[in-house]
């Protein structure tokens, strides 16, 4: 298998819920909701970098695909690392997420191997991390 994911796909509860949180409160681009016309398909759909996508799709619907019953979440299952070029970056994404409505579940703060991070839950409570390292150039 070559590594070429394209997805990632957040399951979620509440999609239109889901989608004013991305779209709105951290400025993910999408063209909304699709696939409504489907039992099952909603979906949304944005578009990070790269060729790389996130898609948020109810975890209902996520079961129903993947013949997989639907279990309890839990948000320390996975984080989504967003690497940013500054420590001022890290503190103004954060401060961009909890206004858009997540919790933030761990504040900003220097970290042990000499980068800079802080992690926040969406409101499905899907775990990011905002991360400063200063080892990593970031393309814009």
């Amino acid at each position: 298998m070559k590594p070429r994911i394209t997805v990632i796909t957040l399951g979620v509860d509440d999609l239109e819920r889901a989608l004013q949180f991305y779209r709105d409160g951290l400025g993910f681009p999408t063209e909304g909701i699709v696939g409504k016309e489907f039992e099952h398909g909603a979906v949304a759909f944005f578009d990070l970098h790269s060729g790389l996508r996130l898609a948020l799709w109810k975890r209902e619907d996520i079961a129903y695909e993947t013949k997989v019953a639907q279990t309890p979440a839990s948000p320390t299952e996975f984080t989504i690392g967003h690497n940013v070029g500054s420590k001022k970056e890290v503190d103004l994404v954060m401060v961009q997420a909890k206004k858009a409505g997540a919790t933030i579940t761990d504040q900003a703060h220097d970290t042990f191997w000499g980068g800079y991070s802080g992690h926040f839950q969406d409101p499905d409570g899907h775990l990011w991390e905002v991360v400063w390292n200063p080892q990593w150039e970031i393309e814009e």
